[in-house]
């Protein structure tokens, strides 16, 4: 922090510049706060093959307002976990960028997208992706103590309380059922209240009962906390529940 003189009459600063300065951060904050969740431009990934190389997504352009609910559709090898990878910068793209929220996040380094997935995204997996060693309540508690929230414990039994899991938090993944584990996998999601959730195929390795319990749990969740849903699925009934579809087809967009 900079030392000031003493007095303040000789720092008062010159009124229009002062005006000027004062515009345009209103400006670069009314900027952000219009910013869409999501800002796809030109985005493409090609990897190499036997054949040379091999596109998996063409160039794609779309955007997603905070709070809105999409669907990603398509047939399977159709490239849409891959664009869910490259939107959670998980992967990263031969073209083109993404921005969540205005941040450009291939402009940041591993560690720079590492940390804004942590603040930032929440994400349920087909396979849950619960780490066997820990418990239910330890999987959950997981995100929160990687923040260093001192009330990890609490949100965490409060979150797996609403997923009705109140009874099971001391139970290791391997003793839960499929769609108890995917329970947990959406507590762990929701538990940092992310202004961003992304859900790849959730329901993929689930029984159609247990699968809709799960999906109206999600919406549930996802209304609630008011954070952006991108979603994908092969289902069209649960693409129906998201307010706007995009459908992909040879790593195109239709």
């Amino acid at each position: 922090m900079p030392e000031f003189p003493p007095t303040t009459s000789s720092f008062i600063p010159d009124a229009p510049a002062a005006a000027t300065r004062s515009a345009a951060s209103g400006q670069s904050a009314a900027a952000t706060a219009r910013a869409p969740a999501i800002a796809v431009s030109a985005l493409s990934k090609r990897v190499a093959d036997a054949g040379g190389e091999l596109t998996i997504l063409h160039p794609l352009d779309f955007t997603v307002q905070p709070a809105e609910t999409l669907a990603i559709v398509g047939a399977s090898g159709s490239g849409k976990s891959t664009l869910l990878g490259l939107l959670a910068g998980l992967d990263t793209p031969s073209g083109g960028k993404v921005e969540l929220a205005g941040v450009d996040i291939f402009a940041l380094d591993e560690d720079g997208r590492a940390k804004l997935r942590m603040e930032q995204l929440g994400f349920v997996f087909q396979s849950f992706q619960l780490l066997a060693h820990l418990t239910a309540l330890e999987n959950v508690m997981l995100p929160l103590e990687l923040r260093g929230d001192a009330q990890a414990r609490a949100k965490a039994e409060a979150m797996l309380g609403r997923v009705n899991l109140a009874a099971r938090l001391g139970h290791y993944p391997k003793y839960l059922s499929g769609g108890e584990q995917q329970r947990v996998a959406l507590a762990r999601a929701f538990v940092t209240a992310p202004p961003l959730l992304f859900a790849d195929e959730p329901t993929g390795s689930l029984d159609a009962a247990t699968g809709e319990a799960v999906i109206q749990l999600m919406f549930e969740l996802n209304r609630e906390r008011g954070s952006t849903l991108v979603l994908v699925t092969h289902d069209p009934h649960i693409a129906a529940r998201c307010g706007r579809t995009i459908t992909i087809a040879a790593g195109r967009l239709v």
